[in-house]
């Protein structure tokens, strides 16, 4: 491997080769540890590669000799090398000694050794066969550039060849070559106008009439209630009493309750409104995502997809209708005001016009500086949930190699970078503040002085309603901030949620003509085929092709990243056909929707996948299988007394990942869902890797 060569989260790129144990393993040798544990770590490797890796490593001649070595293995050639052999069953240990004293016990140990001592005696003559060329073979596929392992067919000097091709187009950009992840960058400029417009109509105008109606009548019915009350106070007293009391007090209170309603009225719609919208985004956001093809998962971090679906859509959901209701609150708030005033003290009207130039001036200035920082704090918010994600994966690594404090230090230095445009923000509010203060005041003073010069053409109540209410605009004018808030909150609409990447194809054709029984035989024609992970690299299969019959079984060998696993990517158009075709009972596969092949084959993968749920869930999905069919699959797959041994039996819960299960047993839980499907055609991509030898045959 090239050392500027990405490999992507969790060793993405790797898992194709299946090179992630050699890399660990590599790590380990590095380490110069006293003790090796080692659990079964040649188990996805080709044969040539884990006898060359075994004898130059873990062997009685390898780096590792001097150490204590610890190897879990179902592997019988590396037994007879081993000093020890402790052979388990059922959690304990049934046999102890060296391979020949376990032979010469003539036990279970003995006889399975038997058992399968001819195609074990098989692949040690064909090793023999070709023990001059293996070093050079292994060692051509240790040293080779991961662009070039997808190449590798056998004839090394053509590969010897591109490799050195590899290596000198590197050293024209090495750190250009082979970048895989692209980092999270942050847009510039204010939001656009057509960003507005989107999330309203979103919201419809069902929504839209009634909140702008409803923020109106609020407004005007709590100006009311003031020149009423004014109306009333300005009422002569007779006797000790006014006229008319109950009715103006009925007056007073009807106008109370409308605002209430319409105060009421305006936040349930928004919400609603605010629910539509983010539902909406939220769909869109995550049709984009589950739409993007391979490439694009290898290429983004999981920390920005993260923070899409947590921060960013939370900021959809909550903080723009919050700040949408407080912002259209302040408008009509400060409408009512400058009323008020100018119908108690016109002259204010003179410095009005002033104030209100210099406010759109901070508001300008203030909007565009916050948004920026928004937008800078969260594309650094991006690496921390990348890390965080990481480490907790990585938990046992991290521990075995003692890396804590390291891991620590580079989890704060990303949060410090995250506060370096968070912490700004809040200044800027701070800011902000001081200056719609200080205009606030200046309009307290003009109201006061243009009273006190015209205190002689005004009434004691115009005076005191006037007065009152002007102090409340310092608080009105914290419109800057809810717009601002709104703005800032959405900056994910305007980057569309990832609706500019390329996508898959379609899932489904219309008015496709495939038969409701596709594919009714099973066969399968490659017409040169060719495959490439991603522009600019070489070429994973070079011009394939060959016919696979109805119910044949086609085995496919090759060395490590000779590209067995990248054909049958193809096969399940996980990734395109850069040329040539792929025909299915004689139907091109790239002209049906994906989700009409993918549901009519079945693959197990080299990476068994399970989910978090009851181990029935993860045999059927779908729940289509009565009990009887899943008991009969889990027999076939050799896996029914281990689920009978369980407590809960087909409800047993399975962890994340399947953690809770062991690799193989993963691997055949994998093979039980295939053989439920019974579809006709069957790709199993090292199906096995991780089971012993026993269950396998």
């Amino acid at each position: 491997l090239q050392r500027y060569t990405e490999i992507g989260e969790k060793g993405l790129i790797l898992s194709r080769a299946r090179s992630e144990q050699r890399v660990s393993l590599a790590r380990a040798v590095y380490r110069k540890a006293d003790i090796y544990l080692l659990d079964d770590p040649l188990s996805a490797v080709d044969a040539h590669v884990g006898q060359h890796i075994f004898e130059k490593v873990i062997g009685p001649n390898g780096v590792l000799k001097n150490k204590t070595r610890i190897l879990v293995t179902h592997g019988l050639s590396f037994l007879p090398q081993a000093d020890r052999i402790l052979v388990m069953e059922d959690g304990e240990i049934t046999e102890m000694g060296s391979y020949a004293e376990l032979l010469s016990r003539k036990n279970a140990f003995a006889d399975f050794v038997k058992a399968f001592s001819v195609s074990e005696r098989k692949e040690s003559n064909t090793h023999r066969g070709t023990r001059k060329s293996v070093p050079r073979l292994s060692m051509t596929d240790f040293s080779i550039d991961l662009s070039q392992e997808q190449l590798i067919s056998g004839d090394m000097g053509s590969a010897s060849i591109q490799t050195m091709e590899a290596i000198s187009d590197t050293e024209q950009d090495q750190e250009e070559v082979g970048r895989l992840i692209q980092a999270d960058k942050a847009h510039t400029g204010r939001v656009k106008l057509e960003m507005y417009v989107e999330y309203f109509r979103t919201i419809g105008l069902v929504f839209i009439i009634p909140i702008i109606f409803l923020y109106a009548f609020q407004q005007a019915a709590s100006l009311d209630l003031h020149y009423w009350l004014s109306l009333w106070a300005d009422d002569p007293v007779v006797n000790g009493t006014q006229v008319d009391t109950d009715l103006k007090l009925g007056v007073f209170g009807a106008l109370g309750f409308a605002q209430g309603t319409a105060i009421f009225g305006t936040t349930v719609a928004i919400s609603l409104g605010g629910i539509i919208a983010s539902r909406h985004l939220h769909l869109d956001l995550l049709n984009n995502v589950l739409h993007s093809p391979m490439s694009f998962f290898e290429s983004t971090p999981s920390g920005n997809l993260l923070n899409r679906f947590s921060k960013e859509i939370d900021a959809i959901d909550c903080m723009i209708p919050d700040g949408l209701k407080m912002m259209l609150g302040y408008v009509f708030k400060l409408l009512e005001v400058c009323i008020i005033m100018l119908m108690a003290t016109p002259l204010t009207g003179v410095i009005i016009l002033p104030l209100t130039l210099l406010y759109a001036v901070i508001q300008s200035f203030y909007v565009a500086t916050s948004c920026q920082l928004r937008r800078l704090e969260s594309v650094s918010r991006s690496p921390i949930y990348t890390h965080f994600n990481e480490t907790v994966q990585g938990a046992g690594v991290i521990r075995a190699f003692g890396e804590q404090s390291r891991f620590i230090l580079l989890a704060n230095s990303r949060v410090d970078h995250n506060q370096m445009s968070y912490f700004p923000r809040f200044v800027a509010t701070r800011w902000l503040a001081v200056n719609l203060e200080f205009l606030g005041n200046l309009l307290v003073l003009a109201a006061a002085i243009s009273l006190c010069y015209g205190k002689g053409n005004f009434k004691a109540l115009e005076v005191g309603t006037g007065l009152c209410r002007t102090p409340s605009s310092n608080w009105d004018l914290s419109d800057v901030r809810a717009w601002t808030d709104v703005e800032n909150n959405i900056v994910p609409v305007s980057e569309k949620g990832y609706a500019e990447t390329i996508k898959e194809a379609p899932w489904t054709i219309e008015d496709s003509q495939l038969p409701s029984d596709w594919p009714k035989s099973g066969s399968i024609g490659f017409q040169e085929y060719g495959l490439q992970y991603r522009r600019g690299l070489d070429w994973a299969l070079k011009e394939i092709s060959l016919s696979v019959n109805e119910r044949e079984k086609v085995g496919i060998v090759g060395r490590t990243g000779a590209g067995k696993s990248s054909l049958a990517l193809g096969i399940f158009r996980i990734l395109e056909a850069a040329k040539g075709k792929i025909f299915i009972d004689g139907i091109n596969i790239a002209e049906i929707g994906l989700h009409e092949l993918r549901s009519r084959i079945t693959i197990i993968p080299q990476d068994p996948m399970l989910f978090s749920g009851s181990l029935r869930m993860n045999l059927d999905p779908f729940d289509g299988y009565t009990d009887e069919e899943v008991w009969r699959a889990l027999e076939l797959a050799h896996l029914k007394n281990f689920v009978s041994g369980l407590p809960d039996k087909l409800n047993h819960e399975c962890s994340e990942g399947g953690e809770n299960l062991s690799l193989g047993q993963r691997q055949l839980v994998c093979l039980a869902r295939a053989l439920l499907r019974k579809t006709k055609i069957l790709v199993l991509d090292e199906a096995t890797a991780a089971v012993d030898l026993e269950t396998d045959n």
